[in-house]
């Protein structure tokens, strides 16, 4: 089961896959920076689901919903993606 704190990181891991600052990313999203610190921190113990499927686009992803162990996670894609940066 993904948790909360789970999805804080897995966008914060795609926005610095995105070489992008929260302050650019933001931007990109129509956000304020605070929104971005808050989602990747988690400080005030939740998460926008609006303001997140608007980051990650932001940042190159996609939010979508898959049954569990079907298909790929963010999490996978990432990691191929640093295997394909290293080699």
């Amino acid at each position: 089961m993904t948790m909360l704190a789970d999805v804080a990181g897995l966008l914060k891991q795609a926005r610095l896959e995105a070489k992008l600052s929260q302050r650019e990313l933001a931007s990109r999203a129509g956000v304020a920076r605070t929104t971005v610190a808050r989602m990747e921190t988690l400080a005030k113990g939740d998460m926008s689901v609006s303001a997140l499927v608007r980051l990650l686009e932001a940042a190159g992803y996609d939010l979508k919903t898959v049954k569990q162990g079907h298909a790929r996670t963010l999490e996978d894609i990432l990691s191929e993606q640093r295997r394909e940066d290293v080699a």
